[in-house]
């Protein structure tokens, strides 16, 4: 946190035609899923942008240069994203815009930010989003590949041979379940079974019966809440006492409070390091600025930090940093950040290039098991 405020106190006053209020004052848009069944996402996201910018501002801002940031609400709905991102490249004229929270607004909105020519730095996590790589987008979360590899290479350590899909049916979902399948046969894992439920699905006891009679050595849920929760909860009611694994899509305590403390003991996924900062080593490159975060965050809002909330974190870094280096124009941003190295944020440390625009590996995440309501890493 002290270390954003830093780059942001150091930063040249952006100044673009069409693209500032006025002398002073710089405007960055975002988009976040404030409310609807991924509120879980977009809340902790509009709360860090919204701790960032307050405390700039009242130290001045950048070399007395204040940003106004436009928070809109898509309710993760993708037809209303793609409106609201029209009204903020259009009416409100942003310099650059942080979000959408999911996987498919961010798709549905590709297109136009291509076309106005403004960066687009999403805190979804489909690989999607980001490959092909597309001009103006970028994304902080990492892709759903490194958190399939992730899983896989636990399962390989405990020589998990064969694996079971329970995957939704949106845009995550389809990603998630397309890299698992994939990566299984690359690593020497055998799907047993490929399960689907829809979004809106509150009962997977049909999906893991069928599982449960397939005898695979473990499970994996891929999508966001609630629907992990449910089946978490269905695992628990149908007695199924194998391994079960989460996505990084589950990676906040909300999870743990949806399908109940008890149902999600021992249950494991890939997190990013903010879950279990506390167990890291001091030599983490990280350590420092997940605890300040969590430390701010905590002030600001009575409440730990979440995953979700730290890619809008590292969105507002990478802004901060292309203009630190002399970014004045959308263009100017865009490439400074394409040229990130080593940029030590929230979800991983980004080194971003002409092609890769997420920038992050396989530290950015830690596998962790669910005790007693809270992360331990797995070991």
């Amino acid at each position: 946190m002290k270390r954003l405020i830093a780059v942001l106190i150091g930063c040249m006053t952006v100044l673009h035609t069409g693209m500032a209020l006025a002398a002073g004052t710089v405007r960055i848009g975002a988009l976040f899923s404030v409310t609807g069944p991924a509120s879980f996402l977009g809340e902790p996201e509009k709360n860090t942008l919204e701790m960032l910018v307050k405390n700039i501002n009242e130290k001045g801002g950048i070399k007395g240069t204040k940003i106004e940031l436009i928070i809109y609400d898509t309710q993760g709905d993708s037809t209303k994203a793609k409106q609201l991102v029209n009204k903020l490249i259009k009416n409100d004229k942003v310099v650059a815009i942080i979000g959408p929270s999911t996987t498919g607004d961010t798709m549905a909105i590709i297109e136009d930010v291509e076309k106005a020519g403004i960066p687009l730095i999403s805190c979804a996590a489909g690989i999607k989003i980001t490959e092909p790589v597309k001009k103006w987008v970028f994304k902080t979360p990492a892709n759903d590949h490194l958190a399939a590899e992730k899983i896989f290479n636990y399962m390989t350590s405990k020589k998990q041979k064969t694996v079971a899909l329970l995957t939704v049916s949106d845009a995550f979902g389809s990603s998630g379940r397309e890299q698992l399948k994939a990566l299984a046969k690359q690593k020497g894992l055998t799907v047993v079974a490929d399960e689907v439920y829809g979004p809106k699905d509150t009962d997977m006891t049909p999906q893991l019966t069928k599982i449960k009679g397939t005898k695979p050595d473990a499970i994996i849920c891929w999508g966001t809440n609630p629907g992990p929760a449910v089946v978490t909860r269905n695992v628990k009611q149908l007695g199924i006492k194998i391994p079960l694994y989460q996505s990084h899509g589950v990676a906040s305590k909300k999870y743990i409070a949806l399908a109940g403390a008890d149902n999600a003991e021992g249950v494991l996924l890939p997190a990013g390091k903010l879950a279990v900062y506390d167990k890291l080593k001091p030599s983490d490159p990280q350590q420092k600025v997940l605890k300040e975060y969590d430390k701010a965050y905590r002030k600001a809002y009575k409440m730990e930090a979440s995953t979700f909330g730290g890619y809008a974190y590292d969105a507002f870094l990478m802004i901060a940093e292309a203009v630190k280096k002399g970014a004045t124009t959308p263009a100017q941003i865009r490439t400074n950040i394409e040229q990130n190295k080593k940029l030590v944020g929230i979800s991983g440390v980004f080194t971003m290039s002409p092609t890769n625009h997420n920038g992050l590996d396989l530290s950015a995440f830690e596998m962790v098991r669910i005790v007693k309501g809270d992360w331990e890493l797995a070991r």
